[in-house]
């Protein structure tokens, strides 16, 4: 297996280091950026596998930053945020960011959470079944591609994940806590707004009616008729 590489976006230069060597002692290789404009150049030259990614940040914040990456390539992204405000992480999903941290935290949960996000990802090279069609959405599993009436549809790596769970799943009920362990590999249920910011997303992406809230449970997809 080819090493897999991880952009470090963090302007505290000694925070930049120790998540650089607590990832690198788990067998990463490691770039660190410290602002925001060396962090879009970085992530279009050094092609990394995942970007961990402060909120904070000189020449233009971490939120910025992500809308950049993501609109280049989809990747998976662990926000750093020392707010530990509902609007600030709920504004990093909306703009493509796959999970959060708030400062401060162990090296030992970081390192944790990045293995989650790659492997979610690295399933997705697996065989996976034909495309899934739900009126005018089409989802392709093996490119990982969603398309609305023929249009590509750019979804973050976590989004697709979500949307494949719900697809595979129609008219299913399926509790937010779940969705947290299924998809996040979560065990505990403090992300629940992570999964609502998420169902937002595909909501404004790929339709209003494609995903049925059910108050005080879940969430379910919806078929056309």
């Amino acid at each position: 297996m080819k090493e897999r590489r991880v952009l470090v976006v963090e302007d505290e230069r000694t925070i930049a280091e120790s998540i650089a060597a607590r990832l690198r002692a788990e067998g990463f290789t490691v770039q660190i950026a410290a602002d925001g404009p060396s962090a879009v150049a970085q992530f279009h030259a050094g092609q990394p596998d995942l970007v961990v990614l402060d909120v904070m940040l000189p020449g233009f914040d971490g939120l910025e930053v992500c809308r950049r990456i993501q609109a280049e390539r989809p990747v998976p992204v662990l926000m750093l945020t020392a707010r530990d405000d509902e609007n600030d992480l709920l504004v990093g999903l909306a703009v493509g960011a796959d999970d959060y941290l708030t400062k401060p935290f162990s090296m030992r949960e970081l390192a944790a959470r990045v293995h989650v996000l790659l492997r979610r990802v690295e399933r997705a090279v697996t065989p996976t079944p034909p495309a899934i069609r739900l009126g005018d959405i089409e989802i392709n599993e093996a490119e990982r591609r969603v398309r609305r009436d023929g249009t590509d549809v750019h979804l973050t790596p976590t989004e697709f994940d979500l949307l494949v769970h719900l697809a595979g799943r129609p008219r299913t009920v399926l509790p937010r806590e779940r969705l947290l362990a299924d998809v996040w590999g979560w065990a505990d249920r403090s992300g629940t707004r992570t999964v609502d910011s998420h169902i937002k997303a595909l909501r404004r992406k790929l339709g209003a009616g494609l995903i049925r809230t059910v108050h005080g449970v879940g969430y379910a997809l919806e078929l056309p008729s």
